[in-house]
């Protein structure tokens, strides 16, 4: 079964004027469009591998498929974790409770966050994780996969390769990651924070 692109849950210019329209298509149709064609490329060629016992390349392979499967599946949360833009957008209840006892305040979380978030070396993500049976952490991930802890489960993530926001934003991710704390859905977290806080009995 070949992965697929996922449609997105909302207009291209939904989220204006926080995210562009124009850099939003492009990242969708482009970008995230050449993760599911490099991972599908990656499975085929992992299969005719185990098909042809010529293993010659499979160092290689693998990092094609971790490289374009952990693109495919943060740029598909990526999507789901935004949503039209509201300037007093805040986390409420269970999750809001969580992010106070894991950071010391609110205030303190959007602090750790964006600094985390801006300050990724090279392409990457800032990423809120579920820690099993230690409550939540932030992690700046190096490109898709790289400085990343077994383990941890995503509930948001934010982009910060270059393609993301450059069309807007140009060099100031830190401006962009700001514009991005307005446009976070903060149901859709809650429920993933829910649902893996039910499965890992939190």
């Amino acid at each position: 079964m070949e992965f697929k692109l996922p449609e997105l849950p909302y207009a291209y210019d939904a989220l204006e004027p926080y995210y562009d329209k124009e850099t939003l298509e492009i990242h969708h149709t482009k970008h995230h469009a050449g993760y599911v064609k490099g991972l599908n490329s990656a499975v085929a060629k992992l299969k005719e591998a185990r098909e042809s016992g010529d293993f010659s390349l499979i160092k290689h392979w693998e990092k094609e498929a971790a490289f374009h499967g952990a693109g495919h599946t943060l740029h598909s949360m990526f999507w789901k974790n935004m949503r039209a833009g509201n300037e007093d957008n805040k986390a409420e209840g269970e999750l809001l409770a969580a992010i106070e006892e894991s950071f010391g305040s609110w205030d303190k979380f959007v602090a750790q966050f964006k600094a985390a978030t801006t300050a990724v070396e090279g392409s990457g993500w800032g990423v809120l994780a579920m820690c099993p049976g230690k409550g939540l952490e932030i992690y700046s991930v190096e490109n898709h996969q790289k400085v990343w802890v077994p383990g941890m489960i995503p509930v948001l993530v934010c982009d910060v390769w270059e393609h993301a926001y450059y069309l807007k934003y140009q060099n100031r991710r830190a401006e962009w990651v700001d514009n991005f704390m307005f446009l976070i859905n903060w149901e859709e977290v809650a429920k993933r924070f829910a649902g893996e806080s039910a499965v890992k009995g939190h």
